[in-house]
């Protein structure tokens, strides 16, 4: 596997100072700090290759350098421990990864790592806007807050055909002749493997079954109230026209699919707000998060519905 994953045709830097590897690192990979032991004299190695939109890179600190940053903000990182063990340290949790394990760390995730001595692992930077143009491009839906992994850690032997994958990548970001469409391809491929083989907030199902019922209609819209959903768009996920799904909204509900999916979207709000156990910061962000953009006829909407206003049933929980 290791010898696999960037070779010596790579190499930047071989045992060299960490602070030099670490500046090279903030301008390709992610911008970072080290914390060096207060002992000895760590030489770090990097391997790096730019590969279309994607950065492939081996890393070792040689030493138990502590690595810090801040939200990677445009980029997710994919980290696959090759040598030694890593503690990385997440939101109310920790953990240390052993060779064969995979951490990934999505865009609005600090990073706390601590490398042990020994410690090599690749590293596969890819850009935020790969992911979301292959959700685009298949139809999936993606929450407007972007595209998250649900869990960070991972068994690499765990995810069918992944290695040979990243195995194929770095033989073609390090073949002779550089093909800039082959490169595409690959990207395409990694990020469309991701987002299949590891759990994520992207709903890959799509209506296009000949004749969607109601109920899965509903049940779509459901699992997507905090997507800006057209009856274009719905429509043209259910493989019908706009005609006949107005004509099956009107048989079911008695009502337009734009209306229906208001309503459902407000009732969505009323249940958080109402719930003590649903944590909301402030009706405007809610409002927000589920598409109320105007805030005055939002609350309008809402008290028409409910019968009072959504500060009102906030000040009501229990």
């Amino acid at each position: 596997m290791d010898s696999r994953l960037l070779s010596e045709r790579s190499s930047v830097f071989e045992r060299a100072d960490p602070y030099a590897v670490s500046e090279y690192v903030n301008q390709h990979v992610g911008a970072h700090g080290i914390r060096l032991p207060a002992v000895g004299h760590p030489q770090a190695s990097l391997s790096h290759r730019q590969f279309a939109s994607l950065d492939l890179c081996r890393i070792s600190y040689g030493g138990a350098v502590r690595v810090t940053s801040p939200a990677l903000e445009t980029i997710f990182h994919l980290q696959i421990l090759l040598r030694g063990h890593c503690l990385w340290r997440g939101h109310k949790q920790e953990h240390y990864f052993a060779p064969g394990e995979l951490l990934l760390i999505n865009p609005d995730d600090p990073v706390d790592l601590t490398y042990s001595d020994d410690c090599e692992k690749f590293i596969l930077k890819l850009p935020t806007a790969l992911l979301e143009s292959i959700c685009d491009e298949q139809r999936w839906q993606r929450p407007g807050q972007g595209v998250r992994f649900l869990e960070n850690r991972y068994r690499l032997d765990a995810l069918d055909g992944f290695t040979g994958l990243l195995g194929m990548v770095c033989q073609e970001a390090e073949s002779g002749e550089p093909l800039p469409r082959v490169q595409d391809h690959y990207a395409q491929i990694v990020g469309s493997k991701l987002l299949t083989l590891l759990k994520t907030n992207v709903s890959r199902e799509n209506l296009c079954a000949q004749a969607a019922s109601f109920e899965r209609i509903a049940d779509y819209i459901a699992g997507n109230l905090k997507l800006d959903i057209s009856s274009e768009d719905l429509a043209q996920q259910a493989r019908m026209s706009l005609r006949s799904l107005y004509a099956l909204f009107e048989r079911h509900a008695g009502t337009t699919p734009k209306h229906y999916i208001r309503q459902k979207k407000l009732e969505r709000v009323h249940a958080c707000l109402a719930d003590p156990s649903c944590h909301v910061r402030n009706v405007t962000e809610l409002a927000l998060d589920y598409g109320f953009l105007h805030l005055g006829r939002f609350s309008e909407s809402y008290r028409q519905q409910f019968g009072e206003l959504p500060s009102d049933t906030l000040k009501r929980r229990g």
